[in-house]
């Protein structure tokens, strides 16, 4: 007992020692000498990818040339003096040899930077080699054999105009046979990118929104319309590397010159590909062992069952689009991606924990299984090869090995000094095998995140324990913190955004990443020798991947999740700077309490942003608004004001983020309605963002379904949250709270067509419509729901996408229809307008919701001009951004949330000039006023960001205000007479400017009368 007592005391002395020591190490100046040659090959084989192979060459020659002088006049310089040679020649002696030093490393840069042109020069030349290149300028069709690469992987889904472009199967393969149009057969080695379409693909309107290579969820389950499997698509989406392929292509050039593919192959897959050659008995082992893994996963639930391949071996495939937003909005796609830290992980658990580094070989399974050093390198080293295997042995994956292994190096020394020349030499390494690597952002970020490990999260988290943080979180706290600041410039030049939540997010998903990483990978090897085994195993890690989905999706809801920052390297540099600075004060700022808590208060309050506080600062949303078209791009999306945060929405545009910022900022969480006038996916497709985080009662579309892939989208959404769907009827009439509203359209099909007359109007513009036929609505468009709204006093008609057919058919169904306050044009503004209508309706405000620089003109000059002839204001969402109507009949206003600083030439609105307050400016040769422009507080208009009032007071000339009126007047009254005989009555109506609180067992909706 006395002599196991004395092991024990004296391995603790031992251990302390050697922690004491390395501690001391790591206090000195770190080690730069190959950080130079490593930034040198980097930026040399960047330059050079882009470059001539005549210029590179020149290059190189004289930066060996220069590199031999320097090394000549390195050993001109006299050595290192004796320790007894006389004081003045030991002085002059130092002096020299230090000055020999930094010849050699100054000649070390350039001939590093020589290797790294000469190979990125070299590999450039290989991509441009061969027949291809040549075809691909030409779009001519080729029959070629490849070799894939990769796994393949589904693009995501994009939305253009109205319709979703059905997803794509890309993959990279090399080309190794190209047959040519003469019959003639080249044997070659260049890099392509194949995308392959199913036949038929996705019609305008109908169809599926996804081909047959995807299924209801990602690739795991292909099926077509009919909802069955679809052989050909699996096939496709079970390629494995190395496997040979044939295929019929038309070859076409990549968008960027200087890229690693020579051509881009578009296939048309009619059938399974034509197999020329099996994959290798590796790729095969990996790739059952992925299968596998997915299988297991399985019966998981969603964002599990997506999430726990990814964390493992980096697959994506089923990741959706929604929780991918969420990990890019609060940092954590590196979760996603294959990185050091995965490996890192798995060793950790053969070798011990971080906080024992210092005797790292004698912790963890090591130890216990009583394996020596070499044993337990010897399988670490075979671990690593299996995980390299696992993830394909691609350029990430193999960079990922290398950034583990170092971080693994310092689990198992503790010498932190040592490894950044490490790094420095991993990163040499890698860029002359694959000099891709030097214009890769994810290289980029890896490497700044390693270095920031290894430099600043140290001092960091000594800093934090000398301020009374526990060692173990001041280490966590630090490596997120130094990570995300080296990180974020580079964020800020791809995404155009900062975010606020990474470092909390990070630091709550750490809590489960260990968890989730080491029982993924157990389910991984045991799936294909016991799948029950694998399948309790991955339920296990289940666990933690949804705590980790779960702060991903809680964090990007956040207002204040992230922020606009200006994009490209200008924005980066500035980022940069100003990390820098907040540094700087930020040290100043831990000295004093009161401060550290005050700065730690305006952080958490800029990002929850309560609503009353951002009203204040702001001055948005407005506090009395009814109507809100918030801008999200290219599409419709408008919320109605009923009640303390309650809200009907009117379509939710093509983004769900947009959608789902605009009512988090109008502070909107109870949704009674959510109707949808019509399944084009600038209308729907934003959809899940508004569901996100909200109770909501009922949804109501059209009558038409079509297009029968997003009408599908809409009612799997729906079925999802658990949420009745609805059909709007003609003639239903609903009021909630201070809102009523009426259907005045889709009428039943078959709907009366056109006159004659009417019929004969020519047909302009950009409109996708073909006209009302008899007997059938004419598209997706003409059956839009139209709604006629009051709120407050206010008229507002929403024609939803309705085309002049349908827009003649409304009128003449409703012909007591005139004289609205609000007018949502129809379209996005386009110039299919029916002008009988417009002129009847004669609105104060026009609002159009449209996306900047889009490609179908919206909205058109003519639109916009026919408004304001008839004295309309007309506001835009591509200019002014979000939209709030507020007021009253007798004092109309709008407030916009901010003029964007881009447009297109020629429609940019001008700024007022003149005193603060109230403005007026006359619009030359017309003779009329424009609108009076009052913008909140005092000082000279703002530009970007603005919120600006606009008074509808004043439109027009006397004489025509005054016409207007009595129009006006004499329209109410007959649109009055015309409800009351047969159309029911809006006096029984709530029409208060009250908030009304409602219990939320039940949609709150009333109706008054239905059709």
């Amino acid at each position: 007992m006395t002599s196991t007592g004395a092991s024990i005391e004296g391995f603790g002395n031992r251990e302390r020692a050697s922690a004491g020591s390395a501690e001391a190490a790591q206090d000195g100046p770190a080690d730069l000498r190959l950080v130079g040659p490593a930034v040198a090959a980097w930026a040399a084989a960047a330059v050079a990818l882009g470059a001539p192979g005549g210029a590179v060459a020149v290059g190189c020659i004289v930066a060996v040339v220069l590199a031999g002088l320097v090394l000549w006049w390195a050993r001109a310089l006299p050595e290192r003096p004796d320790a007894s040679a006389p004081p003045a020649a030991m002085a002059g002696g130092l002096l020299g040899g230090r000055s020999a030093g930094a010849l050699v490393a100054l000649a070390a840069v350039l001939l590093c930077a020589a290797a790294g042109a000469a190979s990125a020069a070299l590999h450039a030349a290989d991509v441009r080699r061969g027949p291809l290149p040549a075809w691909a300028q030409r779009y001519a069709r080729l029959t070629v054999e490849l070799e894939v690469t990769d796994d393949p992987r589904l693009s995501r889904p994009k939305v253009r105009g109205s319709q979703q472009a059905p997803p794509a199967l890309l993959f990279n393969a090399d080309a190794v046979r190209v047959t040519t149009p003469d019959g003639r057969v080249t044997d070659v080695r260049t890099p392509v990118l194949a995308v392959v379409q199913q036949q038929g693909g996705t019609k305008h309107g109908k169809g599926t929104s996804r081909s047959a290579l995807s299924g209801p969820s990602g690739p795991s389950g292909p099926i077509g319309r009919s909802g069955q499997s679809d052989p050909s698509g699996s096939a496709w989406r079970g390629l494995l590397p190395s496997t040979r392929i044939r295929v019929v292509a038309r070859v076409t050039a990549p968008l960027a010159a200087a890229d690693r593919t020579a051509a881009v192959l578009r296939v048309t897959a009619d059938g399974p590909p034509v197999e020329v050659g099996p994959p290798s008995p590796l790729q095969r082992l990996a790739g059952s062992l992925r299968a596998g893994l997915r299988t297991a996963t399985d019966g998981l639930t969603p964002d599990a069952r997506a999430l726990l391949p990814g964390l493992v071996v980096g697959d994506v495939s089923r990741v959706p689009p929604d929780l991918d937003e969420a990990f890019s909005a609060t940092d954590l796609t590196h979760l996603l991606a294959v990185s050091g830290s995965n490996l890192t992980i798995v060793l950790a658990l053969l070798i011990g924990p971080p906080h024992l580094a210092a005797r790292a070989e004698r912790r963890g399974l090591a130890r216990r299984l009583g394996l020596s050093l070499r044993g337990t390198a010897l399988i670490g080293g075979a671990l690593a090869l299996a995980f390299v295997l696992v993830c394909r042995p691609d350029p990430s994956v193999l960079r990922a090995a290398a950034c583990g292994l170092i971080t693994l190096l310092a689990i198992g020394t503790g010498r932190r000094r040592s490894l950044l020349p490490a790094l420095a030499a991993a990163v040499l390494l890698l860029v002359l095998y694959d000099p891709w690597l030097a214009r890769r952002y994810g290289f980029l970020l890896s490497v700044l995140a390693t270095g920031a490990l290894l430099l600043l999260a140290p001092r960091w988290s000594a800093a934090l324990q000398r301020r009374r943080v526990p060692p173990r979180l001041a280490e966590v706290v630090a490596a997120a913190a130094a990570a995300q600041a080296v990180c974020a410039p580079v964020i800020a030049v791809l995404a155009a955004r900062v975010g606020l939540v990474g470092v909390p997010c990070n630091l709550l998903a750490e809590l489960a990443v260990a968890p989730a990483t080491i029982l993924g990978f157990a389910a991984l090897a045991v799936a294909p020798l016991a799948l029950p085994v694998a399948k309790v195993l991955a339920w296990c890690a289940g666990w933690p991947a949804e705590w980790i989905a779960g702060v991903a999706r809680t964090g990007a809801e956040l207002p204040g999740a992230e922020v606009g920052w200006p994009g490209g390297w200008v924005g980066g540099l500035m980022l940069a700077v100003a990390t820098v600075v907040l540094l700087a004060v930020g040290r100043r700022v831990l000295r004093r309490r009161w401060l550290s808590v005050a700065c730690a208060l305006a952080v958490v309050l800029a990002v929850c942003r309560p609503a009353p506080l951002t009203r204040v600062l702001t001055g948005w949303p407005p506090p009395d608004w009814r109507v809100v078209a918030c801008d999200v791009g290219q599409g419709d999306g408008l919320v109605l004001a009923a009640g303390d945060g309650t809200a009907v929405v009117v379509d939710t545009g093509p983004e769900p983020r947009a959608i789902d910022r605009c009512l988090t900022t109008l502070g909107i969480h109870r949704i009674p309605l959510l109707l949808l006038t019509h399944f084009h996916a600038d209308h729907v497709d934003g959809l899940p963002g508004a569901l996100r985080g909200r109770s909501v009662g009922a949804i109501e579309t059209t009558t038409l379904q079509e297009p029968y892939g997003r009408a599908k989208f809409v009612r799997e959404a729906a079925a999802g949250a658990r949420i009745p769907v609805l059909r709007a009827v003609p003639g239903e009439r609903r009021h909630l709270g201070p809102l009523a509203w009426e259907v005045l359209w889709p009428v039943a099909p078959p709907f009366t067509p056109p006159t004659s007359v009417q019929a004969a109007t020519p047909r302009t513009g950009t409109g996708t419509g073909t006209g009302a036929g008899a007997g059938e609505f004419s598209g997706p468009n003409d059956a839009s729901v139209a709604l006629l709204v009051r709120t407050g006093g206010l008229t507002v008609l929403l024609l939803g996408d309705l085309e002049p057919p349908a827009q003649q058919a409304l009128f003449a169904a409703h012909p007591e229809l005139s004289a609205v306050d609000v007018l949502k044009v129809a379209h996005h503004g386009s110039a299919y307008q029916d002008p009988e209508l417009m002129r009847h309706l004669m609105p104060r405000l026009a609002l159009i919701s449209c996306g900047a620089g889009n490609p179908y003109g919206h909205p058109a000059l003519r639109t916009i001009a026919s408004l304001r002839a008839g004295g309309t204001l007309v506001l835009r969402t591509d200019t002014d951004g979000a939209i709030a109507v507020v007021g009253t009949p007798g004092r109309l206003a709008a407030v916009v949330g901010g003029r964007r600083p881009r447009g297109r030439p020629g429609r940019s609105r001008r700024r007022p000039r003149g005193v603060p307050g109230r403005r007026r400016r006359e619009l030359r040769g017309t003779g009329r006023s424009m609108p009076t422009l009052r913008t909140r507080g005092t000082g000279p208009p703002r530009s970007s960001g603005v919120r600006t009032r606009q008074d509808l007071r004043g439109t027009g000339t006397r004489k025509e205000t005054e016409t207007r009126k009595a129009t006006r007047k004499a329209t109410r009254k007959r649109q009055e007479k015309g409800r009351g005989k047969g159309r029911g009555k809006w006096q029984g109506m709530s029409q208060g400017t009250g908030r009304t609180h409602i219990s939320w067992t039940m949609p709150p909706l009333t109706p008054i009368s239905g059709g």
